[in-house]
This record gives structure tokens, sequence and C-alpha cells, in this order.
């Protein structure tokens, strides 16, 4: 099946650009048992990456991993003064955030939402919560389908946080912040030596801000100690431990009217913010332990046991403003207490068999998922619903109530998968990356409702990757790949009774990429790539109450990225995404139905950004980045309400004073205030723009 000749035309033409000398270098990479600080100028320097251990589960460098990867780095998340998923995401091609009900991250990776794609050192964290990156070396956003990597789910591509470690070098340093609506957040990173062969790394931060929204408040905080020792020459162990907290306001934005966002001041709560809190409590211990077997024989264990405390109460927008002036406003509250536990054991080896070289490898996954999960309805009155004037739409809830289609239940899921992965030096020029997993998943929900309906399913499905790689010279790789993953119906650990009989649902993704150094310090990115999700629940058109595994969406599209040096004082990070996104085969069921034709939400057909840092002399530097993303359907299944493209600039200015340890910073997102609709979680669910905010920034080690 082909591609769009337009969008494989640009592909070939960029291919043909590279004119750099040929180099001999086809040797994998060493496998190291070592910390960070030995390798910190290795995968990261300045806003480009070169190397990521999550992809290929394997310290690999970037060139020579057959898929889309962006990878944003700290000192981009400094200079940007980042403190969300969503605002990672704004500068990544293809990339988009969901408002996941104003609770939880849920990102959009080549036109697929998903809130399960998370993962903290390549280990799930798939909880409902913001995330935070405060303790974050850098998220790296693998893109496709990496089934064989993580198992189940990652239909358009996974959020990957590489957590700091402790450095060679101890460091202290602290930042404090105060901004718009009364935003105030301080920092700390301590990395000291507890003796030659072990150290301690502590990351915290904590934050109490108002906001641009009637009513909005955020409070979180974060602490997360790490220790990492030798206890001999062959052998790394690596021990951490987090608690974070994140309490808000759940914002579920602004209703429609007549297919456009409905006109009103930025600060409109639609509802009522006093009744409308959001928590979550984090606390993950993980360790890992790498023993070196012999020189090119590796052994690691990796463990990760996480409890999440999360509920959110909302009072919300639930219909578009009428021609009388009304809306009607709905009211739910959730909660849910989930443990997860996983353990990972792989084995890493290098052999040479008949002039081949091959990084081998081998693991075996295991995880259990425990979830108990609540949800009561709002009552106004008697009644679910309340209808008041757009121009005044407070209401309150009088009670809180189950109804009878409310859930109440406890999910328990069991994981067990196999895997392995070859990496083949096959020629001078030739490389191929080939991989199998066997997932598995089996998860059975205890139904605490009157109606007491139990329901289980257990899974089992293989995940094949393959890559082949061409690389004519040191500073160019061309790729061909295929990738897989499955979507069971208990994915999220939930079931019911119209597709607990269901096959998963199947992601496959054809990819054709390029990456370029373009010098020592900068490199290019290009690919262009269909990716199906089939098997997408339809309804049955003879029986309306079964559901069929018939439906089918595609995503076509190029995705372009700069990151690196443009020169010794100018830093970019940029990128540009051409997306065609919609619905093949009817997928749903009911009145969640879609119909064949429709565009994908929140996809845009572009998208760019920019942004820079210029360093000038004095100890001074400027930053600006352009934002542009084209309109986009707030729904798939309507396709009636429609949010505006926009561009949006945001600009800094920092001052690095002249001891070399403190920075001033000043950041300004919005510059010009422009009015805009950043993403929607539905027809009514729509999220207005920040309008323009200047945050100040004091950091400094000492």
């Amino acid at each position: 099946m082909a591609f769009r000749k337009t969008k494989l035309a640009l592909l070939l033409a960029a291919l043909g650009t590279s004119s750099v000398a040929y180099s001999d270098e086809t040797t994998l990479p060493q496998i190291n048992v070592q910390g960070q600080a030995e390798r910190a100028d290795g995968p990261v320097t300045g806003y480009r990456a070169t190397r990521s251990a999550t992809v290929t589960k394997t310290d690999t460098a970037l060139r020579d991993v057959p898929q889309s990867v962006q990878v944003v780095p700290e000192e981009l998340m400094k200079d940007q003064a980042v403190r969300s998923m969503a605002q990672v995401l704004r500068y990544v091609p293809g990339a988009s955030m969901n408002p996941g009900e104003g609770g939880r991250d849920q990102p959009v990776l080549r036109g697929i939402s998903s809130t399960a794609d998370f993962y903290v050192d390549g280990v799930r964290d798939d909880a409902l919560y913001f995330r935070d990156p405060y303790n974050a070396e850098r998220i790296e956003i693998l893109k496709g389908p990496s089934g064989m990597t993580f198992g189940r789910g990652g239909a358009g591509g996974v959020i990957n946080r590489v957590t700091k470690r402790p450095l060679a070098t101890p460091q202290a340093k602290a930042e404090v912040s105060y901004g718009s609506f009364d935003a105030k957040r301080a920092s700390t990173d301590i990395s000291g030596r507890l003796s030659d062969s072990a150290g301690y790394r502590l990351n915290a931060m904590v934050e109490d801000s108002g906001g641009f929204r009637d009513g909005f408040k955020l409070r979180r905080s974060g602490v997360n100690p790490v220790v990492e020792f030798s206890p001999s020459s062959d052998t790394s162990v690596l021990l951490s431990y987090e608690h974070f907290e994140d309490k808000r306001t759940v914002d579920r934005g602004i209703p429609s009217f007549n297919g456009k966002p409905y006109d009103t001041a930025h600060s409109t709560f639609f509802g009522n913010p006093d009744q409308s809190p959001g928590k979550a409590v984090v606390d993950g211990l993980g360790a890992r332990i790498e023993h070196e077997l012999a020189p090119d024989l590796t052994l690691r264990n990796t463990f990760r046991a996480t409890q999440y405390d999360t509920s959110r109460q909302n009072v919300q927008p639930n219909s578009s403003v009428g021609s009388n002036g009304k809306v009607a406003i709905s009211a739910y509250s959730q909660a849910n207490q989930r443990t997860n536990v996983f353990n990972q054991t792989e084995l890493e080896a290098r052999v040479r068999s008949g002039g081949i070289e091959h990084q081998l490898l081998t693991g075996l996954e295991l995880g259990r998922q425990e979830s108990d999960n609540t949800r009561l309805t709002g009552y106004f009155g008697s009644a679910t619903t309340a209808t008041v004037d757009a121009t005044n739409p407070r209401v309150s809830v009088t009670q809180w109530k189950a109804a009878s289609s409310d859930t109440n239940n406890r999910a328990v899921a069991n994981i067990a998968a196999l895997y392995l992965q070859d990496q083949i030096v096959l020629a001078l020029q030739w490389k191929a990356v080939l991989g199998l997993r066997y997932d598995r998943f089996g998860v059975s929900i205890d139904d605490r409702t009157a109606a007491n309906t139990d329901l289980a399913r257990t899974d089992s499905a293989l995940s094949p990757r393959a890559g082949l790689i061409y690389q004519p010279n040191a500073s160019a790789s061309y790729y061909l790949s295929y990738s897989y993953a499955f979507m069971p119906s208990g994915e999220t650990l939930s079931l019911a009774a119209n597709n607990a009989e269901l096959e998963p649902e199947k992601a496959r993704n054809w990819e054709l990429g390029a990456k370029w150094d373009l010098s020592s310090s900068l490199s290019a990115t290009a690919a262009v790539f269909r990716l199906d999700r089939a098997n997408v629940k339809a309804t049955d058109p003879n029986d309306p109450t079964r559901l069929l595994l018939s439906g089918l969406q595609r995503t076509e599209g190029i995705e372009l990225g700069l990151q690196g040096q443009l020169t010794k004082q100018w830093q970019v990070y940029a990128g540009y995404a051409n997306l065609d996104a919609r619905v093949e085969k009817s997928t749903g069921s009911g009145s969640s139905a879609v119909p064949a034709g429709r565009t994908v939400a929140l996809v845009p057909k572009n998208a760019a950004s920019l942004w820079n840092r210029i360093d000038l002399a004095g100890g001074w530097a400027l930053g600006l980045g352009l934002v542009y993303q084209s309109s986009v359907y707030a729904n798939t299944a309507t396709n009636a309400v429609t949010l505006p493209a926009f561009t949006r600039a945001d600009g800094a200015i920092y001052y690095a004073f002249a001891d070399g340890k403190t920075r001033l910073a000043l950041n300004v997102e919005n510059l010009f205030d422009r009015h805009y609709f950043a993403t929607a979680g539905g027809d009514n669910n729509i999220i207005v723009g920040a309008p323009r905010a200047a945050q100040l920034t004091l950091s400094t080690a000492f």
C-alpha cells in the first residue's frame, strides 16, 4: 500500500541532501555498567540527545534506532520554564495533549489518544494523574507502536521519563520562581558522594499557584532521593523512592456555540470550581541491579512498585450553548487506588559470528496491577443536569450518590512477557534490528454494584519489530521499519459486558526515515509513516447491543526535527509535522459510533514549532519560541466543532551572574497575548489557551 506521493517525495528529496565523508566505524556500542556522571556527555549535550537506553532497552545511539524518537532534555525544559507534560509536548512535532477530563495527562501521538502510555525509566506508569518533570534528566517521546519493548498499548507511541541519577562530582542547586496569577515554586537538586563507589542525589519541588481561570488553584510537591553504589567493580545498584502530591482545581473548559468555542471571557468557569477538586498522591519505590558476568555479557534486574491514590470531582459544561443562551451542567466524582508492581530481568550479550556482530537482548517481565474504582453522580436536587445561563454559568451540586450506571469495582491484572531482540551489524554500511515479544495479559473485574457482573479476560499476543538501517557514512542514517502493538479490551484495567469477549485491537506502523548529524552538535531527523489502528470496536449493524472488530483508523504523515547548536552561541529545537488522521472504517458503538470519513480530533494537518536560545555577551541570553497549529476538530465522532488555527510566541531573557553559579530568567508565555484554544476533551470541554503570563526564576549553585 503506497504512501501519498507528495509526502514520499518530500522525504526522498531530503534523503539526497547528505554529502558527509564516509567513516568505517561499525562496531556496536560497548556494554558498560557505570553511573550517570561517567556518561553525562554521552546521551545529551544542550538541546541535543544522541543516545537512549529505552527504545531498544540497550544503550544505543539514536542513529542506530529505526524509529522516530524525540528527546526533550533538561536544559531545554529549564530554558522554557516547563512545569507540566503538556508544556513538554508543545514543541514536539506530531504530538499534542488531550485535557484528560481535567484530571490527567493524556497525550495524542500520531492521532491516537491514550492515558496509559507513560513510563518511568522504562517501567509502566499508567495511573491517571498529572506528572511533573522536576526530577527528569530528559523525556523521551517514542513515535509509533512499541509493543516489542513495552507490551500492551502504545499504539501511537509512548512517553518515558528518564530520572536523575547521582553524579561523580558533588553539586547543589536551588531555584525559586514567581509569576503571573500568583504562581510560586521552589526546587532543589543536590548530588553528593558517600564514598568513591557510592553516591546520592536528591530532587525536591514545591509549588503553590493560582491560574487565569476563575477559582483555579494548584498545590503540588515532590521529593525523590536516589542512592547508587558499586559493591564490586562489575556490579552497580541503584535505589530510588519518590513521593509526589498534586492537588488542583479540575477545569473542564468551556462549551461550544454554533460549531465554535463559545465567546466568553478567558476566566469564565462553567460549573463550580469549589466543587471540582482533584488529587493525586504517588509513592514509588525502585531498584536496579546490573552485573557484568563477562566483558560482553551483562545481567540486570529492574524492580518498581508504585502506589497511586487519585480522585477528581468536577462540575462541568455538558452541552453546547443553545440559541436561548442556556447551557447544561453535569457533575461526577471518581476515585481510584492502584498498585503497580513490575519486575524486568534482562541478559545482554555481544557476539560475533561469521563476520556479523550481534547485540542480543533477552528478557522476562512480570507484573501485577490492582485497582479499586468508584464513581458517583452529582445531583442538582433530583436531576442529574442543571440548565443555566451561559453568561452566569455557576451552579452547585446538592448531593453525590451512585447512579445505576456508576462504577464500583476492583480490577486485577497479571502480566507475563518474554522478549528477544537482536541488533545486528550486517556489513560495513548495513544494520538491522529484529525483535519479538510474547505477552500474556489477564484482567479480572470484581463488580461491587447491584448488577454484580464479574468479568475476566486473558489475551496472549506476539509483538514483532523489524528495522533495516543504511549508513553510507558516519553522519547519515536511513531506515525502513515495521512495528506492532496490541490493545486488549482490558488495557486500562476495565471491561464491559459488550467487549469482554473481543480480541485485542491492533496497531501497525510502516516507517521510512532519516537521521543526520549536520555537525558535531546539530542533528536533523525526518520520517514518513503510515499507522493503522485496526480491529477498532464497531457496532454490529444487526444488533446494536453487540460490538464487532471492524473499525480502522489511519494516520499518514511526515515529521521533521532539528535539535542542537547552529553556532556556538545559538541553540535550536524545531519541528514540523504534516498529518492526515482519519477514520477509514466505522468505529465505536451506539451514540459513540464514528462513521468512516471523519477526521481524528486534536490532530492538526500542519503543526510547526521553533525554539531558539541565543547567548549574548556579558552573561545575557535570549530565548524565542513560535508555535503554529492549524485548525482541529474537538471531537472525532461529530467533527461538528472546530478549534481555530493559532500562532503563539513565547520569549525569555536570561542573565548569568559573573560568579558562574547564578542565573536570573524571565519567561513570558504568549508574548502577544493571543486568544486561542489549546485543546479540547470534546465538543463542550474546550480548553482556553493561557493569556500572556510572565515568570521570574532565580537559580543558583552552591
